[in-house]
């Protein structure tokens, strides 16, 4: 190898090695002290005189301290011979040996100092230094809605510690989240440089130590959900060394793609997490926004709207089991977020007048594509309209040169027990047709109507917000408009128009004046689905979800305990209880118990009008049901029960597999075919079996108990 070679790669050693670390710095300096050391010592002894160690001895030093002194201190030289004359040639070595001590040592010193606070400086700005140990809340990958995932990491915890895991740019970060955070928790923020699948970074962030770690990524990128199960996989690889300690309490998943989320509620794909005892929570932004417009009726606005806006009840004052009204939904637009939503209010929106009097939930969809997508909707839900009928109308102009048909349901006479219905309408929502008919449902006193304006163009959705016929501003239909960035635009709009109160005027028929109050022309209109406060966890309905699961695993066939023995346990007792009760089930049944328990204001509401309260008074909601009131929830609980279990995968025995086909002694064998995800249960509620009903009327008998105990429990653990 050439000099010049080993030139150029002694010089790319000793660059690499004063760059890594201060560590190796100091040892390059500590070596070089030495050489000096040696070098100087031999120029001594080639220089010294016969009064060497005389002049040591006055000097308080030896012969082997001289040259250190030498080159360590500055002001060495001036100490040692501001007084001698003519010592000749060891003062020339000495002056020589003080020179490169100057040169090298001291000024290498201060390079070595200057060099560490730049570095320190240049590691932190970069997020390359890392601070937190235990305790802190780690979120890894940055995406829009990080803000309100901090927004809700501070709301349970104003002191908490958040590390945000991102390979963005700390500044850019850190710019982001100056426009979305509340300053006084910009400082309680920590950024690490980082990428969310690499396992190397783990120890330097104590992820094991964590309280929670949520999975967020950048949902705009084609393989946000792959890289998020790939996360998944190297933190369950990473926590199994670490199982005897303490390990986070809950690990918070964001998947984009419905399909993907889909499969996490009902499959097992991650036991591994539940075996470490950390609970595991997928999350899709627009199941989490359905949560908030139809369970929670609410949404934390942008920080400079501030507060929280209310949504209203698409269910008016609440629906008995006299009344004749029709909940009706329509979505404008089949995306991923209409979907959905859509889907989340077929879990939740159960009435007791389709058992009095037939009226079904109706869902509608308005596509220009809605011949194929109704085929898509019904695919991803085949078990649903296996039993259920789905409604399709075509009012496109070539109507006529598109005929369609529409999946039947394959059960008969014992088909369409369900009470919700979905309806596809084939038409561009700028059109004529598609205008009219919404305009008819607008006028239509029998429907609780709602619109959805949910379409991939958000500057159509708020033209349409802005343009919908005359009749759904006159009769104050609630539209909600999909906005991406921020609700502030719509949000003020909606508030001031609801501020001002106009007096509407008209000639009836026989001639007289009459006479109404209006709210102005956008007074009912909301945003939804803003990113930048997308996440949504209500803590209070978990809690709800683990007591429901806690009381049908201690039931009994005479039903569940008595509510005496559970009052007897403290709020963190049973809360503990019920945890690890929760911690045995399977994931499917752990969403059954979620959706039971979003359902319960939807049956408050329904219990408020049977009680002739008004649709906000809670004062009643504690006390015991009648068996009149138990009865009619109990039958909304099982018709809810339906629709869950076939949209989460089940599907309905068919008669060969049905347990209420056939005797006792097979009936045993066949009920084991739920492991499949065949349920003999899914049927009208007057055909279920005494054991089946046990379960409904138990659960609808405890809600009073279960809002109580949420809320003890929710209010001892937030102290």
């Amino acid at each position: 190898m050439s000099n010049s070679k080993q030139h150029k790669r002694l010089v790319l050693w000793l660059d690499r090695a004063l760059s890594r670390s201060l560590l190796r710095q100091i040892a390059i300096l500590l070596i070089t002290l030495i050489v000096l050391y040696g070098l100087s010592l031999l120029l001594i002894s080639l220089s010294v005189n016969d009064d060497l160690n005389e002049f040591c001895k006055n000097k308080n030093t030896t012969p082997f301290l001289l040259p250190l002194y030498l080159l360590i201190d500055s002001n060495a030289l001036n100490n040692l011979y501001f007084d001698a004359h003519g010592r000749g040639w060891m003062l020339t070595a000495s002056i020589i040996i003080y020179v490169l001590g100057v040169i090298v040592f001291n000024g290498a010193i201060i390079g070595v100092i200057v060099s560490t606070m730049n570095r320190r400086i240049d590691d932190h700005r970069k997020g390359l230094i890392h601070y937190l140990k235990s305790g802190h809340y780690i979120i890894m990958g940055y995406d829009e809605m990080v803000p309100s995932i901090m927004d809700h990491i501070f709301s349970k915890d104003h002191d908490a510690y958040v590390l945000l895991l991102s390979s963005v740019d700390k500044q850019t970060l850190h710019s982001y989240l100056e426009k979305s955070i509340v300053s006084k928790h910009l400082d309680h923020i920590i950024i690490n440089h980082g990428h969310r699948t690499s396992s190397d970074t783990y120890p330097d962030i104590y992820l094991h130590q964590a309280r929670e770690i949520f999975i967020v990524g950048k949902r705009s990128l084609p393989a946000h959900d792959a890289t998020n199960i790939e996360c998944i996989d190297s933190i369950c690889s990473y926590l199994q060394d670490y199982a005897d300690t303490t390990l986070p309490q809950r690990i918070t998943c964001v998947f984009d793609n419905i399909d993907t989320y889909a499969a996490f509620k009902t499959s097992e794909i991650f036991n591994q997490i539940h075996k470490l005892g950390i609970e595991f929570m997928p999350y899709n932004v627009y199941s989490a926004w359905a949560q908030q417009i139809f369970y929670l009726r609410q949404y934390k606005g942008h920080k400079t709207s501030g507060g929280l806006n209310r949504y209203p009840s698409i269910y008016g004052d609440g629906i008995g089991p006299d009344s004749k009204k029709q909940v009706h939904l329509v979505f404008v637009g089949t995306t991923s977020f209409a979907v959905s939503l859509a889907i989340e209010a077929a879990h939740i929106l159960h009435f007791p007048n389709f058992y009095t009097h037939g009226i079904r939930t109706r869902i509608t969809f308005i596509e220009l594509n809605a011949d194929h997508e109704k085929d898509e909707f019904a695919t991803r839900n085949r078990h649903f309209f296996e039993v259920q009928d789905m409604a399709y109308r075509d009012l496109s102009p070539d109507s006529s040169m598109h005929p369609t048909s529409t999946p039947k349901q394959i059960f008969g006479k014992e088909g369409n027990f369900l009470d919700i219905d979905f309806e596809f309408i084939r038409g561009d929502i700028l059109s004529a047709p598609v205008q009219e008919l919404i305009a008819e449902w607008a006028k239509d006193d029998s429907q609780h109507l709602s619109i959805f304006l949910a379409m991939s163009n958000q500057r159509m959705n708020f033209v349409m917000g802005m343009n919908m016929p005359d009749a759904v501003y006159d009769n104050a239909i609630p539209i909600f408009i999909r906005q991406q960035r921020s609700d502030n635009f719509v949000a003020n709009l909606q508030k001031t128009d609801d501020e001002q109160i106009n007096t509407y005027a008209y000639i009836d028929d026989e001639g007289n004046l009459q006479t109404q109050e209006r709210k102005h022309r956008y007074a009912n209109i909301y945003p939804f689905g803003m990113d930048n406060t997308s996440f949504f966890i209500d803590e209070k309905a978990m809690i709800r979800a683990k007591l429901i699961n806690y009381l049908y695993s201690t039931c009994d066939e005479k039903g569940f305990k008595d509510i005496a023995i559970f009052n007897t346990m403290l709020p963190a007792e049973l809360l503990k209880a019920a945890e690890e009760r929760w911690n045995e089930i399977p994931v499917a049944h752990r969403w059954s118990n979620y959706y039971c328990a979003y359902s319960i204001p939807c049956k408050l509401a329904t219990l408020r009008q049977m009680r002739h309260l008004a649709p906000d008074d809670m004062s009643h909601d504690n006390a015991p049901l009648t068996d009149n009131e138990k009865e009619t929830l109990a039958i909304m609980e099982h018709n809810r029960w339906n629709v869950e279990k076939l949209l989460m995968g089940y599907r309905k025995a068919r008669p060969k597999e049905d347990k209420y086909e056939h005797d006792e002694q097979h009936s045993k064998k066949l009920k084991n075919n739920k492991k499949l995800f065949i349920h003999h249960d899914i049927r009208p509620f007057d055909k279920l079996g005494k054991d089946a009903k046990l379960y409904d009327y138990e659960i609808s008998r405890y809600i009073p108990w279960i809002i109580t105990k949420s809320d003890e429990i929710a209010e001892a653990t937030s102290e």
